[in-house]
């Protein structure tokens, strides 16, 4: 299950994070930058826990 939901979460932090770096504001691009590459660390985790199950 938690497999899911770190790809959940990462899906919408990336999606947050593309948005947010459409701004007009350099510190909210800049936010969303980082948001976008915690996204795809969640995303990356849920594999992982995928591929070796949840009890990593």
């Amino acid at each position: 299950m938690g497999e899911l939901v770190d790809k959940i979460k990462g899906n919408l932090n990336e999606a947050a994070g593309k948005i947010k770096q459409e701004s007009n504001n350099p510190e909210t691009r800049d936010e969303g930058a980082a948001q976008e590459l915690k996204g795809k660390g969640q995303q990356l985790a849920g594999k992982v826990k995928g591929a070796l199950g949840d009890d990593i």
